[in-house]
């Protein structure tokens, strides 16, 4: 009887959103008569940061600080349409919304402040700091917040844009069945280091490295936090969280996560994280979403770690001591 050290890998790739139906998502973005700029949808922040993105490429678009935009996600009897937060979407199709109506929003403000500077609306570029230039005489500029109280108070002017995007539906071919879920992939790689014990069956996640490829991460560091907790997901996933013997029977079933196993501090693996930028044609500034696929490439390399290391394929999650047993036990000679 032995500690067994076990390596195992596995690659996988993961599509942004769906276009079975077309999965359009709107947004709407106007400014306040102080020139702070509100960002509408139905799109849900659950957590993953949504609100944060949104108002960084808000003001991205517009030209202004991020502190200057509010995102309010709304509901769906105000805001305007949104297909959900599914499908590791919403950075994706929630973020070209923003970019159409921002531009649209962006645009009214250069016109109006062209008109008080009386300049061409072409001539003007913003400074990223809440103010519109002149191109090439800098010294000739108009605050936005006073290009905001001229639209609101003196031209009677809207500064409001109207985004959507919506992929074109893509029908399965007659003859094939072939057709295009998806219009960009993110893409994973994960490597697993693991001792067993061949004795007991305890399975000892020792390292994780991932590497993602998500287009572009428009804020790294939120990036970041999201895959290092979908890695820990990924191992409780693979080695711990089921609800069984009780469903989908749920009589006797546990009741809160003191009867739920989920692995603790002291079970979390070294983790490396490793982001590879590979913009999207399509997305937002290049972002892909890394949402779903996180937590996806470390139940496979678990596996195949633990296989490694004492020879049995274990295809039931989770992959429990008294599995990795039963299978010793089964492959052993009589």
């Amino acid at each position: 009887m032995a500690i067994r050290r076990g390596r195992g890998v596995a690659a996988i790739n993961y599509p942004t959103g769906m276009n079975l139906g077309g999965d359009p998502t709107q947004a709407l973005v106007h400014s306040t008569p102080t020139g702070n700029f509100m960002v509408t949808l139905s799109s849900v922040d659950l957590g993953q940061g949504m609100k944060q993105i949104m108002a960084q490429i808000c003001a991205e678009t517009i030209g202004v600080p991020t502190d200057r935009v509010v995102v309010d996600t709304a509901d769906t009897d105000t805001g305007p349409h949104c297909m959900g937060t599914f499908a590791s979407r919403g950075t994706h199709r929630a973020g070209n919304a923003v970019i159409q109506a921002a531009k649209e929003a962006r645009q009214v403000m250069l016109e109006v402040a062209a008109e008080e500077l009386e300049v061409n609306a072409s001539d003007l570029e913003t400074d990223g700091q809440g103010n519109i230039l002149v191109k090439g005489a800098p010294q000739k500029s108009i605050s936005i917040f006073d290009v905001a109280l001229s639209a609101h108070f003196k031209r009677g002017r809207s500064i409001s844009g109207r985004g959507m995007f919506l992929i074109p539906r893509s029908y399965p071919e007659k003859e094939t069945g072939a057709m295009k879920p998806s219009t960009c992939y993110a893409h994973a790689c994960t490597v697993a280091e693991v001792e067993v014990d061949d004795e007991t069956g305890e399975v000892t996640v020792l390292s994780v490295k991932n590497i993602f490829e998500i287009g572009r991460a428009l804020n790294p560091k939120m990036v970041e936090q999201q895959l290092v907790g979908g890695s820990w997901m990924g191992i409780s996933h693979a080695l711990y969280e089921t609800t069984e013997p009780y469903y989908p029977n749920r009589d006797h079933g546990g009741t809160d996560f003191n009867q739920y196993l989920m692995p603790g501090p002291g079970d979390l693996a070294q983790t490396e994280i490793i982001v590879l930028e590979r913009p999207s044609a399509d997305g937002p500034y290049g972002a892909k979403g890394p949402g779903e696929m996180c937590a996806n490439p470390q139940i496979p390399a678990v596996a195949n770690a633990v296989f490694d290391a004492v020879g049995v394929r274990i295809d039931t999650l989770p992959i429990t001591p008294e599995r990795i047993l039963r299978a010793l036990k089964a492959r052993a000679p009589n």
